[in-house]
């Protein structure tokens, strides 16, 4: 662990050669180079990189740390590039390694000349004593339910389940193509702007408007990576067909072996047809069918998460503070403004502590 060093690096397209590998070995789709690129063009807005590789003592890259300078008043904060949309964050490395790139990137942090205070990691695995581990506060946990597939077909997963549940998946389904016309689709390059335009109106729709996952900067950004997503082959973005017309859309990657389900939408004149429910169904059974190690259905709490998941590892949001950052309230860091009210009462003792 010790003779891993820090070595900056100048902006993101000269790290990519180093990075891509990486984050196959992360097995998060959230530490590819092309989310933290489609990020920091939507969402960067030109603030300072602090972008580094760590590398052991033959010069093999075994991290890199995306990192940027989120803000300088009144706390200088560090956070990974990606934080927002993105469900898991850190640095991008191999899990088994990431306590140590962890302890590593304190401790090279402690010794760098340009000036912070505090560091938000965000999301980072839950399976590990971040407090104990790094000298941190931990600002938050969240649930991160997944099912693990285990080499088992849908059927074999569904005997696992209640007997009423497994009559509510088959049944739906089998009672919306009885009654009409049902297919489902993944999309292509050739139908990609007409089924991300469907995935925006339909996510409205289902939420009257009130949800800010394809707003303004957010709705550019989704964009870009799901473009940049569908050529590498992530791109898992269905739509769902009853009679010729789009009446729910499941947007998500598949990566490092998992299915990671990120958002949907409904035509809520649809819902008793149960709509949005028989495609997540059909976006399970084809992970099952395709040999996916997980489907995780990444954060969230909601109850029919915990219908389907088998486990829930969960993530964690902490912060470290150095030097004046102990004395400084931060309740106006720009930082923060972006977190729920509980996690900034929290980060504000931290750097008050």
């Amino acid at each position: 662990m010790n003779d891993l060093h820090l070595e900056p690096l100048d902006d993101l397209e000269s790290a990519r050669e180093i990075w891509e590998p990486l984050a196959e070995q992360s097995g998060n789709v959230f530490s590819t180079w092309e989310w933290a690129s489609a990020w920091w063009t939507a969402l960067g807005h030109d603030r300072p990189l602090r972008l580094a590789a760590l590398r052991d003592g033959t010069g093999a890259a075994v991290a890199v740390l995306p990192l940027y300078m989120s803000s300088r008043l009144p706390v200088r904060t560090l956070r990974f590039i990606g934080h927002g949309p993105a469900d898991q964050l850190g640095p991008v490395c191999h899990p088994d390694r990431l306590t140590e790139v962890m302890t590593a990137l304190r401790r090279e942090l402690a010794a760098r000349p340009f000036p912070w205070e505090v560091v938000i990691a965000e999301r980072l695995p839950a399976d590990r004593d971040w407090d104990a581990l790094l000298g941190a506060r931990t600002l938050a946990r969240e649930p991160s339910p997944l099912m693990r597939t285990e080499g088992r077909s849908w059927d074999e997963y569904l005997a696992t389940r209640s007997r009423n549940f497994r009559e509510q998946v088959r049944r739906r389904e089998r009672k919306l193509a009885r009654e009409h016309d049902l297919r489902f689709r993944l999309t292509t390059r050739e139908h990609f702007d007409a089924d991300f335009a469907t995935l925006v109106r339909l996510h409205d729709a289902r939420w009257d408007k009130g949800s800010q996952v394809f707003s303004g900067p957010l709705k550019d950004f989704h964009r870009d990576f799901a473009l940049r997503a569908l050529e590498r082959g992530w791109l898992r973005l269905w739509v769902m067909e009853v009679d010729e017309q789009a009446v729910a859309a499941w947007y998500g990657y598949r990566f490092g072996g998992a299915e990671h389900y990120f958002n949907s939408g409904r035509d809520r004149d649809w819902d008793r047809y149960r709509v949005g429910f028989v495609l997540l169904v059909k976006t399970m059974r084809s992970a099952f069918d395709d040999g996916m190690r997980d489907y995780r259905m990444l954060r969230g709490g909601e109850e029919y998460k915990d219908r389907f998941a088998t486990d829930d590892p969960g993530v964690e949001t902490v912060a470290l503070a150095r030097g004046a950052g102990r004395a400084v309230s931060a309740l106006g860091s720009a930082a923060k403004r972006t977190m729920p009210l509980t996690v900034r009462r929290r980060l504000a003792r931290v750097v008050g502590s």
